[in-house]
């Protein structure tokens, strides 16, 4: 009677596994996609609330399962599995031919960590493959997957993604080295076939996150968002009490006001009335959450002061504190968000400039040069079609990713 009735509650996550498949509505390819060894059997997939993970995992199920019962996914917020155990119905589901476990939300799931530990050694036969949040140190805070698990970023939208998504095209990612090294020869022949200053404001204002591609407000979904990345994100997965969650919102709003600078410890510590020490904590979770990003000067890191605390992409910029969107800050939160993925990003000594890799100056401009030309910075030019030497045009950078 009893494995009658677990049969049933399987059948209804297959259920639900089908109608998800058949009605998600994701019309970009995430590149991830073919980045991943999908052949290990522990794998992690981190990424911001609202940048398309579920899409994700699903558009992985279609694509390689289709209908095949094999794989199904299921989420840690279904309340069967507040009174069911994750081992239990992993043994159920292989007893019924199951061999990829898609896994969302883990994190909702108090002892995920050990489980999926568990899950690794005594079913090998068993591949999963599980989403959580950028907030979540998957191996520093969970020492038993450290030699399991393979973890994975996945972002919001590129410049390059969403354009593909509105021109129909099929660019590819390029390398910092091949913007430096052709840079006028990528733009031609990118602008042979789209005129990319077309797209960009529209990209910088609602791009990163897939909300544009849903017939809602996308401010106020993505409002409703960051409020999630704070509620869930950061008070649950760092374990804060409730009470102190409108000071962190308080604090977010704060440096969204302020603009992209070296925050005022003090003076915000006395905003939201708590100590120095707290306000730099809630700025490093604000940055796990990938609300904000910090910007240190060469060889410094985190517990010491950001030189500049920036919003983490500019499309939370104009949804947090539309009335002062600078040009300026816009196009320098672009720059660090495109190059972000795969450099390390430190303050320049110079003004709107910064040091890419230990090595490379960047200066961010609102328009072409007319002033003299330094030879040794490389210029980023918003508004500028096609570049010359060491002027780039700042779209360019957005096909980083």
């Amino acid at each position: 009677m009893l494995v009658r009735k677990y049969t049933h509650g399987m059948e209804s996550f297959y259920r639900t596994h089908t109608y998800l498949i058949e009605h998600n509505n994701a019309p970009i390819r995430r590149d991830l996609m073919d980045e991943i060894n999908w052949q290990d059997r522990l794998i992690g997939i981190k990424g911001t609330r609202g940048v398309g993970k579920t899409s994700f995992l699903l558009q992985y199920a279609n694509e390689k399962f289709g209908s095949d019962r094999s794989c199904l996914y299921i989420n840690m917020n279904n309340f069967y599995f507040s009174t069911h155990g994750l081992q239990e119905f992993v043994q159920e589901f292989i007893a019924q031919g199951g061999k990829v476990l898609l896994i969302d939300q883990v994190f909702k799931y108090e002892d995920w960590s050990k489980e999926l530990k568990f899950c690794y050694d005594n079913f090998p036969e068993l591949k999963i493959v599980f989403t959580g949040s950028s907030v979540m140190r998957l191996k520093a805070e969970n020492p038993e997957l450290n030699n399991i698990v393979k973890s994975y970023n996945l972002r919001g939208f590129s410049f390059r993604e969403f354009l593909n998504y509105q021109t129909g095209m099929s660019f590819q990612a390029l390398s910092l080295k091949d913007i430096l090294t052709s840079h006028v020869e990528i733009s031609k022949t990118i602008l042979s076939k789209v005129q990319p200053l077309r797209y960009l404001q529209d990209y910088i204002h609602h791009g990163f996150y897939p909300f544009f591609l849903e017939k809602r407000n996308f401010s106020e979904n993505l409002l409703k968002t960051m409020n999630m990345m704070i509620e869930v994100d950061i008070l649950l997965i760092k374990q804060i009490e409730l009470k102190y969650l409108s000071k962190i919102k308080q604090l977010l709003y704060a440096l969204a006001v302020d603009g992209p600078k070296a925050p005022n410890v003090s003076q915000l510590a006395k905003t939201i009335d708590t100590s120095r020490a707290t306000v730099m904590n809630y700025i490093k979770y604000l940055a796990d959450a990938r609300l904000v990003n910090l910007i240190y000067p060469l060889g410094e890191t985190f517990p010491k002061k950001p030189s500049k605390v920036m919003m983490h992409n500019t499309s939370l910029m104009y949804s947090i504190y539309p009335i002062k969107v600078d040009e300026q800050d816009i196009i320098e939160t672009f720059f660090v968000n495109c190059v972000w993925k795969d450099h390390l990003v430190n303050q320049s000594t110079r003004q709107k400039s910064y040091l890419i890799d230990e090595k490379s100056t960047f200066k961010i401009c609102a328009e072409k040069q007319t002033t003299k030309i330094n030879s040794e910075i490389t210029y980023a030019i918003h508004n500028l079609e096609l570049g010359h030497e060491n002027q780039i045009p700042l779209w360019l950078f957005g096909f980083l990713y």
